[in-house]
């Protein structure tokens, strides 16, 4: 029997593009699913990660008992890409789906309609946690920079 895991039945219908407020080397992404579902995820270049160790090593350094280090500890997955283009972002998507990593990098911010659970928050698969009321705020607060 072939088994079919529940990424493979999921084709992304809409991605949205958030770019940080005078930031050009990081991005939110969110992608909408064919079947109405709604991950979302970081997306940052190299130069996103020197400019967090830059700030980390100057944080260090006006604090009293640390050494100034540089380095950046990340809250959440980041992808990081050559350029944040949306070539590069789509094509990335479509590998991460691909190789059925997809959901161990975005956050799921929708309740997942086949669950038969009531609450309302769901996770990834990772264990975070996202509810529907975060999906609607990143929705209309998010800055689509193409459709």
């Amino acid at each position: 029997m072939n088994n079919v895991s529940k990424l493979d039945l999921r084709i992304p219908s809409r991605i949205m593009i958030e770019m940080h407020h005078g930031d050009t080397d990081a991005i939110d992404v969110i992608v909408e699913m064919e079947d109405g579902m709604i991950y979302t995820a970081m997306f940052a270049t190299l130069e996103y990660l020197t400019r967090q160790m830059t700030l980390t090593f100057d944080l260090c350094s006006d604090m009293q008992d640390t050494t100034p280090t540089r380095f950046a500890a990340m809250e959440m997955p980041h992808v990081i890409v050559e350029s944040l283009d949306r070539d590069t972002v789509e094509d990335t998507i479509d590998n991460l789906i691909a190789m059925e990593t997809f959901l161990t990098i975005f956050t799921q911010v929708t309740e997942d309609h086949n669950d038969t659970t009531t609450e309302t928050t769901t996770t990834n698969g990772n264990g975070r946690r996202a509810t529907q009321e975060v999906a609607a705020v990143v929705l209309s607060d998010v800055l689509v920079v193409e459709s």
